[in-house]
């Protein structure tokens, strides 16, 4: 524990002396270069220039003259993990800051976040720092997504938590006009929907649509509205029919989608957690206890702490430190810490001593052959640094 200590530690400094700035593996079309020709103006070209920048062994970003910045997601990540090492220093453990280091810090971080918000919409929003291309649709940079305003109104409720600031609270709470005015509805019958990813497109989504319902589920929690509870169920449901027999989840209704990754695995099943535990409801208990054997199951080497980015019989040598943060989170929302503890020891300590740099910064992903070490702020750091920090507060009374 000693060893993680210290390793968590190289961690925050190495992100505090970035300034919680940096590369992400999607912001090629930041490329000056690339905006200086006519391929900005072809789908094609930019799916290809991200894809090229993503998946490239060599960091070409200076190079092509892509700039370091802010992703309010990756901000909102980090507020997240120092809200929860504020809980631990209030317990007198000041190995990862004092409270009054830790409160300064949680302010500073929210605040970016409230100028960071999108206000072209109903509701706060946020996107990211980038175009982005994927083979469905194209979002220009700070198009509002549900993922990105998902951990963002989570954070600031846990810094409202924290600071009691009201702007905070109010800014979070806004975010579920966003969700309910701005987002297209996908039809599933029964009563039942799905968000869309964001209000530029109408694709099933199932992770994204269940962030919204997480998002509208948690701001039920503070203000009791009973039309977000309704919708937060029937979008719920609409995702947990889709549900495989094994318990796994499609990835989306599309043609091709029906794969099954490690991560996302994890944002469905927190966020039925948290229509359950805030709505009041145990009407899909036995899909969550299902995805979850499965996801346990199905993704990590329980022997040697390995976490597949996908389940272990379609790619068993892709590992990605996403998988790994978000288990953690996963582990700890859903109550499965005590009782899975081994196995979270050996994610934790395979993702330490495998893949951190001695600069502190932690390596985006490692095939059967090469590892990419390429720099990146959001992924996996601010993942890793979130992911730690759940792991420490549910060690903390054991260290």
């Amino acid at each position: 524990m000693s060893n993680l200590i210290t390793s968590f530690n190289s961690l925050k400094s190495y992100c505090e002396i970035e300034n919680f700035s940096g590369w992400d593996p999607y912001d090629g079309l930041n490329s000056k270069v690339f905006k200086a020709t006519p391929l900005k103006h072809w789908s094609f070209a930019r799916l290809a220039w991200i894809q090229g920048f993503k998946r490239s062994p060599i960091n070409l970003r200076k190079l092509l003259l892509v700039p370091k910045q802010h992703n309010s997601k990756g901000i909102g990540l980090f507020l997240n993990g120092y809200c929860n090492l504020y809980n631990i220093a209030k317990k007198g453990d000041n190995r990862f800051g004092t409270k009054e280091e830790l409160l300064n810090q949680i302010i500073e971080l929210a605040e970016l976040l409230l100028k960071l918000q999108n206000k072209d919409y109903s509701g706060a929003c946020w996107g990211y720092n980038f175009d982005w291309q994927s083979k469905a649709f194209f979002l220009p940079v700070n198009t509002p997504t549900v993922v990105a305003t998902s951990f963002v109104v989570e954070a600031l409720f846990n810094a409202y938590e924290i600071t009691k600031n009201t702007l905070y609270y109010t800014t979070a709470v806004s975010s579920a006009k966003f969700i309910m005015n701005d987002l297209n509805r996908i039809n599933k019958g029964e009563g039942l929907f799905m968000f869309s990813y964001s209000p530029k497109d109408k694709r099933a989504v199932y992770n994204a649509s269940l962030l919204g319902s997480k998002t509208l589920s948690l701001i039920y929690k503070y203000t009791k509205d009973v039309k977000l509870k309704r919708l937060a169920r029937e979008s719920v449901g609409a995702v947990c029919k889709e549900q495989n027999v094994d318990g796994s989840f499609p990835h989306s209704d599309q043609v091709g989608q029906k794969w099954r990754d490690n991560f996302h695995t994890g944002f469905k099943l927190e966020s039925i957690k948290f229509y359950i535990d805030y709505c009041d409801d145990n009407s899909f208990n036995l899909n969550i206890e299902k995805g979850f054997n499965y996801w346990r199951d199905n993704f990590f080497n329980s022997e040697t702490g390995f976490s597949f980015y996908y389940d272990r019989n379609m790619s068993p040598s892709l590992v990605d430190l996403h998988c790994v943060a978000q288990s953690l989170s996963t582990f700890h929302k859903l109550n499965k810490f005590e009782e899975n503890e081994v196995l979270i020891n050996n994610i934790t300590n395979w993702a330490c001593d495998n893949m951190q740099s001695k600069e502190g910064y932690f390596y985006f992903q490692k095939n059967k052959t090469k590892i990419n070490k390429t720099q990146y702020i959001r992924w996996p750091n601010a993942w890793m640094f979130y992911g730690l920090s759940y792991y420490l507060m549910d060690k903390h009374d054991k260290i």
